[in-house]
């Protein structure tokens, strides 16, 4: 129990370091950078509030999943990970990786029409299929939870 407690505490150091960087970037990186862009390329200045937009809601996608994760973190130090309050937690990681995946399809798309080089395509495409394979892999997860969760309550009733 010492290791996960440790465990727990390390990855909460993480995650409030990755979420007030992803704030950083969210409240001066990416405007900062899409404003120089539109600066330097005038011609290209039309995408300065899609690309902030869309970057900035790529992020809060993944400062979902950050919070979510602290919660259940919070399961897991009260020994309640196996419930079916984790599953509201895992839902939304899940839809969060939907939702972040499908902007950055929309995008892929709108890339891959118009490229003249294939190197940010293909830079896209393998993006979107790592994307894929870590939504889908925290889908099988959540099944394992809800398999767990329920064996858990069926448990308990016999107890």
């Amino acid at each position: 129990m010492k290791i996960t407690r440790l465990a727990v505490t390390a990855l909460r150091v993480v995650l409030v370091a990755a979420f007030l960087l992803l704030v950083l970037f969210q409240v001066m990186s990416i405007p900062g950078q899409f404003a120089h862009m539109a600066q330097e390329n005038p011609e290209r200045a039309y995408l300065q509030w899609p690309l902030t937009m869309f970057f900035i809601l790529e992020v809060a996608c993944v400062q979902v999943v950050i919070v979510s994760t602290w919660k259940l973190l919070t399961l897991v130090r009260q020994d309640r990970i196996f419930s079916r309050g984790a599953l509201v937690w895992v839902n939304a990681i899940v839809w969060a990786i939907a939702a972040g995946w499908a902007m950055l399809a929309a995008l892929a798309a709108v890339v891959v029409l118009n490229a003249d080089d294939p190197g940010l395509p293909l830079l896209l495409l393998l993006v979107l299929v790592a994307g894929a394979a870590v939504g889908l892999v925290v889908v099988v997860l959540r099944a394992l939870l809800r398999q767990a969760a329920d064996l858990r309550a069926d448990m308990e009733a016999v107890i």
